[in-house]
């Protein structure tokens, strides 16, 4: 008798069997589980639970975001809700589009291999996993940039469209996420049913493009939560140093630049949290002599189940990113922090209004 979990490969039912492997197509390697197995694991009930609670958290941020963007006038919080705008957009379509492939299997629990024999449905899930991955990850180190810039250079960018410039960069972070997406695709890596047969990802395989693949996406993701690091202390520094000079903590909108801040450490913490351990995973897995991938082509199970659970507390980035901002806005702020309210100050890190021009003191504009 196979008990579930036992490493060694065993004659129980299999719903990828290696004499049909040959016949299918790429996607599709040795999977030893049985399909009470299966129904035990995939609960369509906790997938569409889970799917629901992300999709209603984004809308909110989404509606909540629109507001604001109505009544704002800041240039640098204009720019930094665009971006945010961006991010919660990619969680919402991430969650609907790796969700809906994740729920439909679970609840029908049907076979990969005669669903989907040419591997088209594989390659599109792997390249949305890999995609909306990495894109919020890439966002969260656009924003900490430009945040760097905003608080250490102030004047240094150009006055025109800042919105137009920051849906330019979040454009710019969508196509390269999708270009790294596309190399398994194109021959540089491979996309393979994993674990327990209701997903598609990136293989922990040895071979050169497996490795290879695999290295650049955990290196990637690890390089872009290490630099928002390195942005965000840089920036919290700067900001701490300004506001320890009351002079200068008069001169800037305090309210709005320790709002930014605390969304941005927010999303660096969330990010950081949900996505190193699978990086870290990856990279150990495809590094790891000898390889822990069988020449069959078979994961053994403690590593199918560890990469199942990094990957789901990965997805846990998506649900938790609106909430940092609904959390972390200004009304929630002042309520822990009362004197975080100053009302008289001079926006000097507006570039098109220079400051001798400004008046001595203005109304800053409150967001809701």
């Amino acid at each position: 008798m196979c008990l579930p979990g036992e490493v060694a490969p065993c004659p129980m039912p299999t719903f990828q069997n290696n004499s049909t492997l040959s016949q299918l197509g790429p996607c599709f390697r040795p999977v030893n589980i049985s399909q009470e197995e299966r129904r035990l694991i995939a609960s369509p009930w906790f997938a569409a639970t889970f799917c629901l609670v992300g999709l209603a958290s984004n809308l909110l941020a989404l509606a909540v975001l629109a507001g604001a963007r109505r009544v704002n006038s800041y240039r640098a919080r204009s720019s930094f809700l665009t971006f945010l705008c961006g991010l919660v957009l990619t969680d919402f379509l991430g969650l609907f589009v790796t969700g809906s492939v994740v729920v439909s299997q679970h609840a029908t629990l049907f076979d990969w291999a005669g669903t989907d024999p040419g591997c088209h449905l594989c390659g599109f899930m792997g390249v949305a996993m890999v995609f909306f991955g990495l894109s919020p990850l890439l966002l969260g180190t656009a924003m900490a940039a430009e945040r760097f810039v905003g608080i250490n250079q102030p004047f240094s960018r150009p006055a025109a469209a800042s919105q137009r410039r920051a849906w330019a960069t979040v454009g710019l972070v969508w196509a390269a996420s999708f270009g790294l997406g596309l190399l398994p695709i194109i021959g540089l890596g491979r996309y393979t049913v994993q674990y327990p047969g209701s997903w598609c990802f990136l293989t922990l395989g040895s071979q050169v493009g497996d490795v290879t693949f695999g290295l650049l996406f955990a290196l990637l993701g690890a390089f872009s939560v290490g630099l928002s690091f390195i942005f965000n202390t840089i920036s919290v520094v700067t900001l701490c140093r300004v506001y320890h000079d009351q002079e200068a903590a008069c001169q800037r909108p305090r309210d709005s630049e320790v709002e930014m801040m605390a969304q941005l450490l927010g999303i660096m913490v969330v990010a950081t949290v949900c996505w190193m351990p699978l990086l870290v995973f990856i990279a150990q897995t495809v590094l790891q002599s000898p390889p822990v991938m069988l020449p069959t082509g078979q994961l053994p199970r403690p590593t199918e189940r560890l990469l199942l659970i990094y990957l789901r507390v990965a997805t846990w980035n998506q649900i938790l990113d609106p909430w940092v901002y609904i959390l972390f806005r200004r009304a929630v702020l002042k309520r822990i922090y009362p004197r975080l309210t100053i009302r008289r100050s001079i926006p000097s890190l507006d570039p098109t209004i220079p400051h001798s021009l400004q008046p001595k003191f203005t109304q800053e504009p409150r967001l809701q």
